[in-house]
């Protein structure tokens, strides 16, 4: 049987662009993922690593506006938006840069022997050293910050480890001329181009996840999907590690005195935020609690005057268009669920923005209305109109893990008069980030960012953004009564590599 074709499509008109490849077989999979293994070594310099790394970033830059013009035609995304996620994903890869040269991620720990400790303390050495080959399972709403050269690529390089990634469907051409890019920087610095191996296809999804040779793997999508793959990953003979952001509501809650006090400018914001990328934002805000009552309407008001302004636009492909439109419909039809400004079909390729209501009480307990509770993958959003505190706390108590939680307090209430304290302990269990009049949406770059939250936001602990990323793809090993000859050089105690450490229970800076 022949190889089916891959296929770059328009989904501004859902016609193919080019064929870019072909689907991979089993056996090919096994080729790439044995030829990155074998390149593993190469990465083992952090010198050389880390130059890598700003490498690539130089020439996605140089590469920048024939790489934007491709990504704008596999994903109607617009060339702003994907010259910022491009911005981004050149920043990131610097970052990682300098968090390798840094060294504190290799957490080093020495401690000599101690007789008169209970019990005798023998010497010991720890650091941390790469898994080996990752998986990474690009994403569709972010064709650079999410995929070939993303945020799971880019850190699991930093730790040492070569990649393979299965492309996304929606921007296989893309996938393709950045996956070069990369390749080209490594033998810039005498790294074999199989550092970074590239797959296309469902089943080379299947196949790249069971592979013996894969350490580890990172995935961004659906929770279908995801949940599929970290099943399949933990049903191996050898289990693997499976870092996946699945799904997120991302639930708001507003207060009556936040809504009575700036009612206008939350429902603007929330508008903004809600329709940002067409709604195909992993933080996209998708259940908004706004209280009943004439503080609460004001808010609608001015949610409904910004969506309705809103154009229609075109999302990642036809099928999630399909899904959408169905999505919409099937939540529209619950009993008391109405639609101010209604989303769904804009036009034979696009779609509208718009908004559902719900009393809060609808969702308080189990029944059809717990469709609301589930992501719905596009520009909408949830609005459940609550009578008292006590109906909040009743909803919150029912929703899953999220990526993020976000409370709108009046200024009394941020000063600490009120129940935000409280508000922010019901919040803090639900989500990886929580955020204070502020919007989800746009995930800073940072030490600190935690881009991950409790089940099904992610299927870890760990964060996909932010320098700690790099934890995922590393092991911890102890040396112990290792003479000093034998002893790598990030465990000997004179520290010729100068990397921060704790020795003998102290932290050295």
């Amino acid at each position: 049987m022949a190889a089916a074709p891959v296929w770059s499509v328009d989904p501004r008109t859902g016609k193919q662009r080019e064929q870019v490849a072909v689907e991979a077989t089993a056996q090919e999979v096994d080729t790439v993922v044995r030829a990155a293994h074998a390149a593993r070594g190469s990465l083992a310099d952090r010198t050389v690593r880390a130059a890598f790394l700003r490498t690539a970033a130089e020439k996605l830059e140089a590469a920048k506006e024939h790489l934007v013009e491709v990504a704008d035609a596999e994903t109607a995304l617009g060339p702003v938006r994907l010259n910022g996620e491009l911005a981004r994903t050149c920043y990131q890869l610097r970052s990682f840069a300098g968090i390798v040269e840094e060294g504190a991620f290799l957490d080093v720990v020495i401690n000599h022997p101690d007789s008169d400790a209970t019990p005798p303390v023998p010497d010991l050495r720890r650091y941390k050293v790469p898994l080996g080959v990752v998986a990474v399972y690009s994403a569709s709403n972010f064709p650079f910050a999410f995929s070939v050269a993303g945020g799971d690529t880019a850190s699991a390089l930093a730790a040492g480890n070569p990649v393979v990634v299965k492309s996304h469907p929606d921007h296989p051409a893309l996938s393709e001329l950045v996956a070069k890019v990369l390749r080209t920087a490594a033998v810039a610095h005498g790294i074999p181009v199989d550092v970074l191996g590239l797959v296309h296809g469902f089943e080379a999804g299947v196949e790249l996840i069971k592979h013996p040779l894969v350490a580890a793997a990172g995935f961004t999508g659906s929770i279908r999907g995801g949940r599929a793959l970290f099943d399949a990953a933990a049903a191996r003979p050898v289990p693997i590690p499976f870092h996946g952001e699945l799904g997120s509501l991302n639930p708001v809650v507003v207060t009556e005195a936040a809504a009575a006090e700036r009612a206008e400018a939350i429902g603007a914001g929330l508008a903004g935020s809600m329709t940002m990328g067409v709604g195909q934002f992993c933080v996209k805000p998708g259940l908004v609690l706004v209280p009943s009552g004439a503080a609460g309407d004001g808010l609608l008001k001015s949610l409904t005057d910004a969506v309705s302004d809103t154009e229609a636009g075109v999302l990642l492909d036809h099928r999630m268009r399909d899904n959408f439109i169905a999505g919409v419909a099937e939540r529209t039809a619950l009993p008391e669920v109405d639609s101010p400004v209604t989303p769904g079909a804009g036009g034979e390729h696009t779609v509208s923005a718009g908004f559902l209501t719900v009393p809060a009480a609808r969702l308080a307990a189990e029944g059809p209305h717990d469709l609301l509770l589930e992501e719905c993958f596009g520009p909408v959003t949830v609005v459940a109109r609550y009578e008292d505190d006590g109906e909040v706390g009743a909803v919150l108590s029912r929703l899953p893990g999220n990526l993020t939680a976000t409370v709108q307090l009046s200024e009394e209430e941020a000063a600490g008069q009120g129940r935000g304290g409280e508000i922010l302990a019901e919040l803090t269990p639900l989500a990886g980030r929580v955020l204070v009049n502020g919007w989800p949406t746009g995930v800073a770059v940072a030490p600190a960012q935690h881009h991950g939250g409790p089940y099904p936001a992610t299927t870890s602990t760990s964060t996909s953004v932010g320098g700690t990323a790099i934890e995922r793809w590393l092991r911890p090993v102890a040396y112990q009564g290792t003479p000093a000859a034998l002893l790598p050089p990030e465990l000997r105690d004179d520290n010729p590599l100068g990397l921060p450490r704790r020795f003998n229970n102290h932290l050295e800076r």
